[in-house]
């Protein structure tokens, strides 16, 4: 017997379209790349999305086709997200920061019919123009008096192209299974693959996000991603504040720490979202002129792991709790959120930051287990370690165009190898392919390089496995030293004594003055691996247990 209720497709248009009626006068804010603060309302984003509809439709825009961005956390950007998944076609968000090789790559993997990219960006474009020849135009996001003398074939000017449309459009009745939008993962090994998502896996995500035990938004909310649109849909974001009508601000391109300060104080910003590197900079920012953060009531972290040095201090020093969330591309992102439970108002706080530390609890719309190397589900009693396995309507099924199927009896493999608790904490300890294995057993690079970080001293830190003749691999640690400092590695080897296993202790140190990253801003290890490819320890009896 099937239920009665009205079959009504979760649709992406109708996100904004409820925003622009509920919350009408709530404003989005944005830092334009031109300069100047832009504000608008709800009402306001919904009329100009339709405008932009109308546009596209004028441009030939088919149903499913393509339209790409290069663009910042701008309003324009906004417009695109809404206008392109709205009328049926799939907006396919580029990372400006893909190798020029990956970028000429997802252009024309995903077959992008228009791109639509910020002043910022076009020169990229100009670069690469021969080799995606297939693009059909660009549409650059100004206006015309700062539109500029571009070499891009069939340029088209933003502002200009709103302006001869009108909001009269009617947002179609799609199946909500229909593609919505295109994001590619950062492609450390090989191509970058694409995640197609739908508009049902994107409306149920933002449902997701905005409840009180994930991400808290709401109404109340002054939310400032400063994750980018390029980046997983800047964690859904952009979809979540329109689904409870949060006020949202949007830092453009100036992601330094005294521009992300500035947006905070002036807007009283009360959620902000984004990677440790760039709370990095916000902390620094902070320590050298004595700025506060008194409207903020949660930082939220993902990307990496949060350090528990940069956990104390948000909550400690400037009263902002932090919520550790982890996900991936093909989880939306969202897989778990680092909220603590009512019982948990009695830890002490050493064993309440130890909670948070960990990459978060499941939360309903995604499952979880943790599988052996023979396949077998491993128990959740937050010791046993083995690959992360995920479901759920929000996870990917598989790559755009087919590019090999993921899931292994119907669950999707991370590739990150964790442990799971009985109350459903997840705790990364590393990456499959990064786990050091040392005499038959494992050593997390993720716990050690944890810990090393809590010295004041350094910056960022990398572990990596080296080839040893007796214990297969031994790790070696990778550091970036504080502004100003100069650590010895007798200091760092010193300071871990007490905190790691004896054996799980680095054969050596190495100073440098940047890590390698990846397109998304993690370190990327591959590429530290292929810098230190003639590296050699400095004895071969390391490791001694």
């Amino acid at each position: 017997m099937q239920g009665l209720m009205m079959d009504t497709p979760l649709l992406i248009s109708s996100l904004i379209e409820f925003a622009a009626v509920y919350h009408s006068d709530t404003e989005l804010v944005s830092r334009t790349v031109e300069g100047p603060i832009h504000r608008y309302t709800y009402h306001e984003a919904h009329d100009r999305s339709q405008q932009l509809a109308n546009v596209l439709t004028r441009l030939g825009v088919q149903e499913g086709e393509r339209i790409g961005t290069l663009a910042w956390n701008t309003y324009r950007h906004f417009e695109v997200y809404y206008a392109t998944s709205g009328m049926g076609a799939v907006c396919h968000t580029i990372n400006p920061r893909l190798f020029t090789e990956q970028l000429i790559y997802v252009i024309n993997h995903a077959e992008d019919a228009f791109i639509f990219v910020d002043l910022t960006f076009v020169p990229l474009l100009e670069a690469v123009q021969e080799q995606i020849k297939d693009v059909r135009g660009f549409v650059i996001m100004t206006d015309s008096e700062h539109m500029p003398d571009t070499k891009l074939p069939n340029a088209l000017c933003y502002e200009e192209l709103m302006a001869a449309e009108s909001n009269d459009y009617a947002w179609p009745a799609l199946d909500e299974n229909a593609a919505s939008s295109l994001c590619y993962t950062s492609g450390t090994t090989g191509n970058p693959k694409g995640v197609l998502f739908s508009h049902r896996s994107t409306v149920l995500h933002s449902y997701g996000a905005c409840m009180a035990d994930t991400l808290n938004i709401s109404s109340q909310s002054v939310v400032l991603p400063v994750v980018p649109m390029f980046h997983a849909n800047a964690w859904g974001l952009p979809y979540a504040a329109a689904l409870c009508g949060a006020k949202m601000v949007m830092p453009g391109a100036q992601l330094d720490g005294e521009s992300i300060h500035q947006l905070i104080e002036a807007e009283q910003a009360n959620v902000i979202a984004g990677v440790p590197t760039v709370w990095l900079m916000l902390l620094a920012y902070l320590e050298q002129t004595g700025g506060r953060l008194d409207s903020v009531d949660s930082v939220v972290i993902g990307g990496s792991a949060a350090a528990r040095s940069m956990i104390e201090t948000f909550q400690n020093r400037y009263d902002a709790t932090v919520i550790h969330a982890w996900g991936m591309t093909e989880t939306s992102p969202l897989g778990t959120v680092g909220t603590l439970k009512r019982k948990h108002a009695t830890l002490t706080e050493d064993e309440r930051i130890g909670l948070q530390l960990k990459q978060g609890r499941g939360i309903y719309g995604v499952d979880l287990r943790i599988v052996g190397p023979d396949g077998n589900v491993l128990p959740r009693d937050g010791v046993a370690f083995g690959e992360l396995q995920v479901r759920g309507p929000w996870v990917v099924r598989s790559y755009f165009k087919h590019e090999g199927e993921v899931l292994d009896d119907g669950w999707f493999p991370t590739g990150d190898v964790a442990t799971l608790d009985a109350e459903g904490f997840m705790q990364i300890t590393d990456r499959a392919k990064d786990v050091i294995k040392s005499g038959g057993e494992w050593i997390s690079s993720i716990d050690l390089e944890n810990e090393v970080l809590s010295h004041p001293e350094v910056a960022e830190a990398a572990v990596i496995g080296v080839p040893h003749p007796k214990w297969d691999e031994r790790p070696i640690l990778v550091v970036v030293p504080a502004p100003g400092a100069e650590p010895e590695g007798a200091d760092i080897l010193q300071h871990l004594e007490g905190r790691i296993a004896k054996w799980w202790m680095p054969d050596d140190v190495l100073f440098v003055e940047e890590l390698p990253h990846t397109a998304t801003g993690k370190i990327s290890k591959m590429t530290l691996r292929e810098q230190l490819a003639d590296y050699r320890l400095p004895t071969a009896g390391a490791g001694e247990r």
